[in-house]
């Protein structure tokens, strides 16, 4: 009795050939790195270069600076050689083309859940929210941070509120001592004016009794010349 053959096992599935060129997230490396490379080689301006070599700037300047700019053309192109064997040797395009093939795939199994769900919601009727329940998929970045600091945002707000709290306290202290102090000083300067409106009353008394006293005093010694005048005669 002849057995049956075994199935034939199941072939893996095959994958997307992963392209070799450049995509978007490799062109956007070598811009970011060129700009990096070009924003480090401006530092070494001709200027900072010649005050290294004063001697030579200031008798052979054309011959400094055709030196300084060969040795920033070979630093340049020895970065960018270097840059091109590092993304050789570590096949970078190819893995990042591969990542920008699955955030592909996931922002497309991201636009097609929210489309179910669109649909579904729209069969319910309302906005089709289920105890306020949204996926993360559907959070922006904004309500994503927002949620991920709300508790700590929460501790600083309520540390913050019993500092306003105790510095009002203090302030309305202070007003209040303020306050009492004020009229303490508003008593003590009505009592220093009552005092200064008595010693004026009594140097206008006391400037009449002198002026009297000094007007009695001529008429005695007027008094007395005459009559000593009288006898003389």
């Amino acid at each position: 009795m002849a057995t049956a053959p075994f199935p034939p096992p199941d072939s893996p599935p095959t994958q997307k050939p992963i392209p070799q060129t450049p995509g978007p997230l490799s062109t956007r490396l070598r811009t970011l790195y060129t700009s990096a490379l070009t924003t480090t080689l401006k530092t070494v301006s001709y200027p900072n270069f010649a005050t290294c070599f004063p001697t030579p700037a200031s008798k052979r300047p054309e011959v400094l600076k055709s030196v300084w700019g060969q040795i920033v053309g070979k630093m340049e192109r020895k970065g960018v050689d270097e840059f091109e064997s590092i993304l050789v040797e570590r096949d970078v395009v190819e893995r990042l083309n591969a990542l920008e093939g699955v955030l592909g795939e996931a922002r497309g199994r991201r636009e097609r859940e929210e489309g179910e769900n669109g649909e579904k919601e729209g069969g319910r009727g309302g906005d089709g929210k289920e105890g306020g329940y949204r996926p993360p998929h559907s959070l922006s970045a904004e309500e994503l941070y927002l949620a991920h600091l709300s508790p700590q945002l929460e501790v600083i707000r309520a540390e913050l509120e019993g500092r306003v709290k105790a510095t009002r306290g203090r302030n309305e202290e202070l007003v209040e001592r303020i306050t009492r102090e004020r009229a303490e000083i508003e008593a003590l300067v009505g009592g220093l004016e009552g005092v200064v409106r008595d010693l004026e009353s009594a140097n206008v008394v006391l400037e009449g009794a002198v002026e009297r006293e000094v007007e009695g005093g001529k008429r005695e010694g007027k008094g007395e010349g005459e009559g000593e005048v009288q006898a003389r005669l």
